[in-house]
């Protein structure tokens, strides 16, 4: 069967990993709206119209995109609310391809609705293990700390993210990149580490390269969030390759935080020339309005073809924390969705689901 003339395989059925997404920030608008209403909570009217958050690079721009966000974690007060926002999450990337989800929480937040940080920990490690049974999407939890708070409750959280290692994955740091010293945060990322965690703090957004030599100097990193602006530095760029620290790059994110005027203006292009490992992300998508599949479409709006976006997908599967085999179960995947031919109906990556069920 040979393909149509300007076929293209579908986006939706290309098994991916989704290696950067916010627990509070993954929520559907639908359930906000309803969740606020709930509780009688009044909602900024850009959230409760569900219009896409788009701000200045700058200090107010940052504090319109927190009250927003801070809007958002105030409907999420209960055990309910927190187990409902893993579950949708793994429903809505299950719907646009993904077989692997790392979703980024900071419990603090959540602690004092359900007794404190374990349980707040355990309700979103405890949902992720029964999302994973019904979706197929193969979870794991990064625990992330705050800039905006003392390096020492970066080292609780820590802690408490060593002592659930392997369900938890990773440790991060997120959070306004111009608050904070990132060396007062390697204590915390040294505990994670010898705890077999991998390092995934953000940096490089709002931030341009010397930042990002001070997180990778400082970090250590696995994987950088966002990372976009070593683009700038060649040489930084190709240290970073050399040093096979994977760039988390959400397109729709930088451009609604003013980094780049529109997110086909994100230099990802560039990253893939220089040899990075990118994996595509949404960040936020009830802030932003862009889903993971949405940063899939802009790449290949940028002149990406099939062979590339595949690539971006093996990469995105290559940089999670899946183990071994369910990696080449969904490396396998990538593979077959690569062989159709364009403009044919199957679907990969609802197979590696199915095959992860079991």
């Amino acid at each position: 069967m040979s393909a149509a003339p300007g076929a293209v395989r579908d986006l939706a059925t290309l098994p991916k990993a989704h290696l950067h997404l916010h627990f509070t920030g993954s929520m559907r608008p639908t359930t906000l709206v309803e969740m606020a209403a709930a509780r009688r909570l009044r909602l900024p009217r850009g959230l409760a119209e569900s219009e896409a958050l788009r701000v200045e690079p700058d200090a107010r721009g940052w504090f319109r995109f927190q009250r927003h966000y801070d809007a958002a974690r105030a409907v999420v007060d209960s055990e309910a609310a927190m187990r409902r926002i893993v579950r949708e999450a793994a429903e809505d990337d299950a719907a646009e391809g993904s077989v692997r989800l790392e979703l980024q929480v900071d419990p603090t937040s959540y602690a004092p609705f359900v007794g404190g940080l374990t349980p707040a920990l355990e309700i979103v490690l405890d949902e992720a293990a029964s999302a994973r049974r019904a979706t197929g999407v193969d979870i794991g939890i990064v625990v992330a700390a705050s800039r905006t708070r003392h390096p020492l409750d970066a080292r609780t959280l820590a802690r408490l993210a060593a002592r659930h290692a392997g369900a938890v994955v990773g440790f991060g740091l997120s959070n306004d990149e111009r608050r904070g010293t990132t060396a007062d945060f390697a204590p915390a990322f040294r505990i994670a580490r010898d705890a077999g965690l991998a390092s995934l703090p953000h940096g490089g957004e709002l931030l341009g390269p010397s930042h990002v030599r001070d997180v990778v100097e400082h970090l250590g990193p696995d994987r950088l969030g966002h990372g976009v602006r070593a683009a700038e530095d060649p040489a930084l760029l190709e240290r970073i390759v050399e040093l096979g620290i994977a760039l988390e790059v959400c397109p729709a994110s930088n451009a609604a935080l003013g980094v780049f005027r529109s997110a086909d203006e994100v230099p990802l292009r560039a990253l893939l020339d220089a040899g990075a490992t990118v994996a595509l992300g949404a960040d936020d998508p009830l802030l932003f309005g862009s889903r993971l599949l949405d940063q899939y479409e802009t790449a290949r709006a940028l002149g990406l073809d099939d062979t590339a976006l595949a690539g971006l997908a093996a990469a995105s599967i290559r940089a999670s924390r899946a183990d071994e085999e369910s990696r080449r179960r969904m490396l396998r995947g990538v593979d077959a969705w690569l062989a159709q031919v364009p403009g044919t109906s199957g679907d990969s990556a609802a197979e590696v689901r199915a095959a992860q069920r079991t």
